[in-house]
């Protein structure tokens, strides 16, 4: 690590010679799936590790998908048996939506977020307000862990509690942000209306949900240059931006994968979009081919930043009808669990909008006797299935198409 532009050499490396290395240390990383992970062991156990050792040898193994995690996990908890290292040897274990357990290992910076923060300017001895949760998810953990391997003190601000934030901004004046978009905005506006004074931040690292480019002129106005990064609560960080802006880069950890969907195939041409499926190099939950869910593509090129590895468009939408919302995770059995505790509903579908700045959560539902639903109870049930609330729109019957979708995801991408 350097105070430089670059977190690494390995960040500039020829990018044949960042494959080569990437593959001679794939055989290594599937022996030791096997060898430790009791899941892997079954899954891989006709595996040779030392014949895994190019892209294509790699695309003959079996994809495991985050959604499987929702099946896997109850039959071994906390892990399903994906892990390398025991439950209690881990340093945290964290619960996500679904739920799915995430765990976190000793080694400083597990979740890798140091390299990030340096792209997005954060440098040894500044001060970092992170604004992330440290309830249960991880990305708290993420930012933080990350910030101390960088040398940087950290404010552990969470989320809410505006007026403290900034009073606590105000008085600690910390050099940036870390956090979802629409947390600094909701800073920003109460800080103009109050005249608080959050002048020091001239930087900030966001994720969690999607960054916008009004969203992002608005903090370039404020005198902050905000980059995002794109991770997850299995992975850690998959990509980050640089202050080139063009497409989120590769971490240097990991082996990443676009596939079409639903498959174990990769995509035929660079910019196709897929699912994004990931390898990841590492000993304490060495997940092998792990779909993600999401989609992405692959730019063309290199960075002009000077950064070497392969670039992402960034999110561009599910492969499947798991959709993030306000920085958390929806899945359509959680939706599906509360619409079943109301006899009345005929069907129901939850869309996303995006309403101004933030996202819109509506439960469009049929019913034949809007007497005979219990609303407000309706959206307790959802708010306790998804920890978000929502607002209801009914519906009289036949109205919702017949295409099996219980979530529909109508934001712009890309």
């Amino acid at each position: 690590m350097t105070d430089g532009p670059y977190y690494d050499a390995l960040e500039t490396r020829a990018p044949a010679a960042r494959e080569a290395a990437l593959m001679m240390a794939l055989p290594a990383q599937i022996a030791r799936a096997k060898a430790t992970s009791a899941y892997f062991g079954a899954l891989l156990k006709d595996v040779d590790p030392a014949a895994i050792t190019s892209r294509a040898a790699l695309a003959t193994l079996p994809v495991t998908r985050k959604s499987d995690l929702l099946e896997l996990q109850p039959k071994s908890l906390p892990f399903g048996g994906l892990n390398g290292t025991a439950p209690g040897q881990m340093a945290r274990i964290f619960m996500s939506p679904g739920p799915i357990y995430d765990p976190e290992g000793r080694r400083p910076d597990y979740w890798r977020f140091a390299r990030a923060l340096h792209a997005a300017g954060f440098r040894t001895g500044e001060i970092v307000h992170n604004c992330f949760s440290y309830h249960l998810t991880p990305a708290g953990s993420m930012i933080e862990s990350g910030a101390h391997a960088l040398g940087c003190a950290v404010v552990p601000g969470g989320v809410g509690q505006t007026d403290l934030q900034l009073r606590a901004i105000a008085d600690i004046r910390p050099h940036g942000y870390g956090g979802t978009p629409s947390f600094l905005k909701i800073l920003l506006d109460k800080a103009r209306e109050e005249g608080s004074d959050i002048s020091s931040f001239t930087k900030a690292l966001v994720s969690g949900e999607a960054f916008f480019p009004a969203q992002r002129a608005e903090f370039k106005t404020a005198g902050i240059a905000a980059l995002q990064c794109y991770g997850t609560a299995d992975l850690g960080l998959v990509a980050y931006e640089s202050p080139a802006q063009e497409g989120m880069i590769a971490d240097e950890h990991l082996i990443i994968e676009i596939l079409r969907p639903g498959t174990g195939d990769p995509v035929e041409e660079i910019g196709e979009v897929g699912e994004v499926v990931v390898t990841l190099l590492e000993a304490d939950y060495p997940l092998v081919r792990f779909a993600t869910g999401d989609l992405s593509a692959v730019l063309p090129g290199l960075s002009p930043c000077g950064r070497t590895n392969m670039r992402l468009r960034g999110w561009l939408g599910r492969a499947d009808q798991v959709t993030k919302i306000r920085g958390m995770f929806v899945h359509p059995v959680q939706v599906a669990g509360a619409v079943k505790k109301h006899p009345a509903i005929a069907k129901a579908r939850l869309v996303v909008e995006r309403a101004g700045d933030s996202d819109d959560m509506i439960l469009e539902v049929e019913v034949a006797d809007a007497a005979a639903l219990a609303q407000e109870q309706l959206l307790d049930d959802l708010r306790a299935a998804t920890k978000l609330r929502g607002r209801l729109v009914l519906l009289a019957p036949g109205t919702l198409p017949a295409d099996a979708k219980t979530i529909e995801d109508r934001r712009p991408v890309g």
